[in-house]
């Protein structure tokens, strides 16, 4: 995708580099998500480097799902990367998993260990943990390191044969105790785990570490450039170490680093997002506040949008908070490029036209897109009886109000100049009708002898309309940063205003019988505006994306 990562920057800078060296002779990358939730926007800024990389110089990028913890994991999110991959726009190469390099990863723990740089370690966690050191002291050796090789052979063969229990032993790489990194102090390689994974069934009771596995699936794999968020920047030597301590990979992998993406308003923690879908504080991992792909898809945000916020942050290798109104800028640039205009109306309030023709309808025909005459016309049909917003009358307005009130005329938007005469009350003063007089000359919302009307609203009409449920969806939190957990959790930061559900809204007819979950709309004067999947037979559900301009200010 041309448009997804800028054509210059420091990774394909490097890769130039690699090139021009000789080092590779193509690019191979890959995107190695864990199955153990679903793709926040911060994957996506991951999916579009690792994909439109490879495809600038014409490699290849494979999707490798990251099973080597299958406690968590689960085919219902393999499922949902690979729906979101391709939502986003993006195709593997192929489709592979570390579990697919188990038995090759296992016999790298041999190697290292008929090397003497791996043994058996009967140490607990927290005992680990304590020999480890600090940033400031080295650390301790642990008192079964110097184990023989024969010895480390046999009892990871009884670890793996199941004769031990869990957290009972662990295979620990050799390295060096007081190195000033501390992820090069003998880390874990193999633990033990009694659980069926969800790709090699009961096959194995031992699995393999993320730095163990990720270094050597990468290597079997044939990645050329390992491209990975900052974090991992201090794993980097450890990354390095794996493959060439097997001693198996003339060309290894190339890692380079760049800076995640963090936004504001927005908590991309897996274990919290989880936490919100068990509690309830949201209907699922596709809510349309949630940040995560499959929640801005049904939301109503388009790929191609996702793609230019992307873009237009950039790669760099420094930390920064992106403000979230920049997502919501290319959301909706692109849909008032692209979004069909419909009239809706939110907060309906009854409107007589009093000089109507009773029983007379009449179909008007209307521009889809006033920017794009090739999407053709719609159909809204007007009657002596429609609505309007309930904020677009008031009967003592205030100054520079210029929609309906008393003796005032205003344009229906694409129908007719019409004036406020007088309205009705209930028992609790609040309007409930408005009558007015049309001009029946002013038809397409010009006055025949061309006087001035400062005001037009949008309408919809009582037998050109079909109801439905509207949801407002805004921030679903009110603090730019509630991961910051020093004044409280995240919860204490809900924005109680993130859901505003409208049952009796209406909308035009016309879209009522082709209208799809997903199909995206501009309402006129109110915003950008998603079909949801809930919607049935009975009622059309639609879901506010974006607002036509934000309402967030610094």
């Amino acid at each position: 995708m041309e448009e997804t990562v800028k054509t210059s920057n420091f990774i394909h800078d490097f890769i130039d580099e690699d090139l021009e060296k000789g080092v590779y002779t193509h690019v191979q990358t890959r995107f190695p998500p864990e199955p153990n939730g679903y793709l926040h926007i911060g994957h996506a800024k991951a999916i579009c480097i690792d994909f439109s990389t490879a495809e600038k110089y014409g490699g290849v990028c494979n999707l490798r799902l990251d099973d080597t913890n299958p406690q968590k994991e689960d085919t219902e999110y393999i499922d949902a990367i690979k729906e979101d991959i391709e939502w986003l726009g993006f195709k593997w190469g192929k489709c592979l998993f570390a579990s697919s390099y188990f038995d090759f990863i296992y016999e790298c723990a041999l190697i290292l260990i008929d090397k003497g740089l791996a043994y058996v370690d009967d140490l607990t966690a927290d005992e680990m943990r304590e020999y480890r050191g600090t940033l400031t002291e080295p650390g301790r050796e642990s008192p079964y390191r110097n184990r023989s090789v024969e010895e480390n052979r046999e009892l990871f063969r009884r670890m793996t044969e199941g004769e031990f229990a869990n957290g009972e032993k662990v295979l620990r790489a050799k390295i060096d105790m007081a190195s000033p990194n501390l992820n090069m102090r003998d880390p874990v390689i193999y633990r033990i785990a009694h659980v069926s994974h969800h790709q090699t069934g009961d096959k194995w009771c031992v699995y393999p570490m993320y730095d163990f596995a990720h270094p050597l699936s990468d290597a079997r794999e044939g990645v050329t450039h390992s491209l990975c968020s900052l974090e991992f920047e201090n794993h980097r030597p450890l990354y390095n170490w794996f493959i060439e301590q097997t001693g198996l990979f003339e060309n290894p992998p190339r890692q380079i680093e760049f800076a995640r993406l963090n936004i504001n308003y927005c908590i991309t923690s897996k274990r919290k997002l989880l936490e919100m879908v068990n509690e309830g504080i949201v209907t699922g991992w596709d809510d349309p506040r949630m940040i995560t792909l499959c929640g801005m898809r049904r939301r109503g945000y388009p790929a191609a949008a996702i793609r230019d916020f992307i873009n237009r942050i950039g790669v760099s290798k420094a930390d920064s908070t992106v403000d979230y109104g920049l997502l919501e800028a290319c959301v909706r640039d692109n849909l008032n490029e692209n979004a069909p205009r419909v009239m809706a109306v939110l907060r309906p309030l009854k409107v007589i036209i009093d000089n109507y023709p009773d029983g007379q309808t009449e179909e008007l025909e209307v521009e889809v897109h006033p920017d794009h005459p090739e999407m053709g016309k719609r159909k809204v049909v007007f009657s002596k009886e429609i609505y309007i917003e309930q904020e677009d009358f008031m009967a003592e307005p205030v100054k520079k109000y210029f929609r309906l009130f008393p003796g005032n005329e205003v344009r229906l938007k694409s129908a007719y100049l019409v004036k406020c005469e007088s309205y009705e009350t209930d028992e609790n003063g609040n309007v409930t009708c408005v009558h007015c007089t049309y001009d029946p000359l002013s038809r397409g919302g010009n006055a025949p002898d061309g006087r001035k009307v400062k005001g037009t609203i949008h309408w919809a009409g009582s037998e050109g309309s079909v109801k439905a449920e509207v949801r407002l969806y805004d921030r679903l939190f009110t603090v730019e940063n509630p991961a910051d957990e020093s004044n409280g959790t995240y919860r204490d930061f809900l924005n109680p205003e993130s859901l505003v559900v409208l049952k009796n809204c209406l909308v035009e007819k016309s879209i009522a019988q082709t209208v799809k979950a997903g199909d995206t709309f501009q309402f006129m004067r109110q915003g950008y505006f998603c079909a949801d999947k809930d919607s049935d037979e009975d009622r059309i559900v639609f879901n506010r994306t974006v607002q036509l301009n934000s309402s967030w200010g610094k």
